[in-house]
């Protein structure tokens, strides 16, 4: 992990990371610490791979997060997002661990992720995943992302 602006990958030509093992994600200092706001990503082609048939999966994710001591690097976000398209694991799984490794990262005050994941078999999935219980004088918008809804 970095500890200062000199990231890894920012301004350098890097290769996709083949697997999330394989993937680095970088942060870079928070230039304002101790105040409460909402950083929101949205990655609306996240593609992974099912792990048992290996045909690609497809989600609508969105990430939100109160920063601590440090902001994720937005390059290596999308690097370690786009690993995860040759990644085979369950939708539950591929959501639920992005949210904890940038928690691992970070430190944050809260985070929450989204995974509005496109029907496979005729079932949309839909993951959600928080830290804690949302700042109080956090403005939280909705995600903005509707249920998905079929052609009716």
């Amino acid at each position: 992990m970095s500890d200062t602006l000199h990231t890894s990958q920012l301004g350098r030509a890097v290769p996709t990371p083949q697997s999330p093992e394989e993937a680095r994600l970088d942060r870079v200092p928070n230039p304002h610490p101790g105040t409460t706001y909402l950083v929101r990503f949205t990655a609306p082609e996240f593609t992974s791979l099912c792990p048992v048939t290996g045909q690609p999966d497809f989600a609508h994710l969105a990430i939100d997060y109160v920063p601590g001591d440090w902001l994720v690097e937005s390059k290596s976000l999308k690097l370690y997002l786009t690993s995860f398209r040759n990644h085979g694991a369950f939708h539950e799984d591929c959501t639920v661990r992005i949210g904890k490794d940038i928690v691992a990262l970070l430190a944050p005050a809260w985070l929450r992720i989204g995974g509005y994941w496109y029907p496979r078999g005729g079932i949309p999935i839909d993951v959600f995943w928080q830290t804690s219980i949302p700042p109080e004088s956090l403005w939280l918008p909705d995600q903005g992302v509707p249920s998905y809804r079929g052609r009716g």
